[in-house]
């Protein structure tokens, strides 16, 4: 065997290994399952609650200010009826009493919209009401349903935390034994592919769901070229080189 085939061979040997340690490491993140993207998606509704409920309230303040200036007004303008009235009785002519008799009428009309006014903030205060008290059971829920998911995310990680570390380092080993070109080529290939898969066994006559012709099949099992797949392009390799590399790597 020349010192080119076995260079190529030890290149694939890293390929597989690290191939391997690459879905070993996402077999491992795939136990966690859906816990950290529901996390985020109740943390996220959460968050939303808190803010639309914050928004509510203040807008319940500025209500209740306004009923508030409007009581006043009501019973101010009353207070100055009232002092009208008195004065009306004690005019010397009658244009003191029409000048007293307008202020009385502006004083009425801006009782009429100020009661207009506390009228139509009733509905409101207490639709404003309903949804705060909605929004707070729903973010009562959701703390409990969080506190549960967390719980379960951090039993997962418990048992994943150890086996993720272990395979980071072994990954960081097999990087290091891969040249820079393949290891460039072996990552765009992963990138390109949802399974993350630029490794292929060649098994029954075919890889990666692909058919390969018999004389490819051949240049595969004699280990001493880099054969990518000629439609998807993943590296193929003989499915009993892959198990003979792999063979240690077991977490």
């Amino acid at each position: 065997m020349s010192t080119k085939e076995t260079k190529i061979n030890s290149q694939l040997r890293a390929l597989i290994r690290l191939q391997h340690i690459d879905t070993l490491i996402y077999q491992v993140v795939k136990e966690q399952g859906d816990l950290p993207e529901e996390i985020r998606d109740l943390e996220d509704e959460s968050a939303g609650l808190q803010t639309r409920t914050n928004k509510i309230r203040q807008e319940q303040e500025d209500i209740e200010q306004s009923r508030r200036r409007s009581e006043f007004d009501i019973e101010e303008a009353e207070s100055l009826i009232k002092k009208y009235e008195e004065q009306q009785l004690q005019v010397r002519n009658n244009r003191e009493y029409d000048a007293l008799t307008k202020e009385i009428e502006a004083q009425n009309e801006r009782i009429h919209e100020a009661k207009e006014l506390i009228a139509g903030t009733e509905g409101a205060i207490e639709a404003n009401a309903n949804q705060i008290e909605d929004a707070q059971q729903r973010l009562t829920e959701l703390e409990a349903i969080l506190a549960d998911r967390r719980t379960q995310l951090e039993e997962v990680l418990l048992t994943t935390e150890k086996k993720k570390e272990t395979l980071d380092g072994l990954r960081k080993e097999a990087e290091s034994l891969v040249d820079e070109r393949y290891l460039r080529a072996y990552q765009r290939l992963r990138n390109r592919y949802r399974d993350g898969r630029a490794v292929v066994q060649l098994r029954r006559g075919a890889a990666g769901g692909f058919a390969v012709p018999p004389q490819r099949q051949m240049e595969i099992r004699q280990r001493n070229r880099i054969i990518p797949c000629e439609q998807t392009g993943r590296i193929i390799v003989d499915s009993e080189f892959y198990e003979e590399a792999t063979s240690d790597l077991v977490i």
